[in-house]
């Protein structure tokens, strides 16, 4: 019997590797719009990040999200991503 291979993604604020259940992906769509994915499956380009508040205050420290979709990331996202952070919490 073999195990099933669990997928690894690393958070983008604290670098640790976990498995992908337990990050929350972050989308850039293709209008450039930036956004929570709880389903995993929207299109674009995705950062994943832990589910604690924490990583997304680190990550905005160190401009984290910017970097991963080369594009500036506002406060305004930052703290929608947050009160969205809390409703799945």
């Amino acid at each position: 019997m073999t195990t099933k291979k669990v997928p690894m993604r690393m958070c983008t604020a604290c670098r640790e590797m976990k498995p992908k259940r337990e990050l929350v992906r972050i989308v850039k769509t293709s209008e450039g719009e930036i956004k929570l994915d709880t389903t995993g499956k929207l299109n674009g380009r995705g950062a994943y990040i832990c589910k604690d508040k924490e990583c997304l205050i680190k990550a905005q420290k160190i401009n984290a999200l910017s970097r991963a979709f080369e594009t500036s990331v506002s406060e305004e996202i930052y703290s929608q991503l947050k009160t969205e952070l809390d409703n799945i919490g």
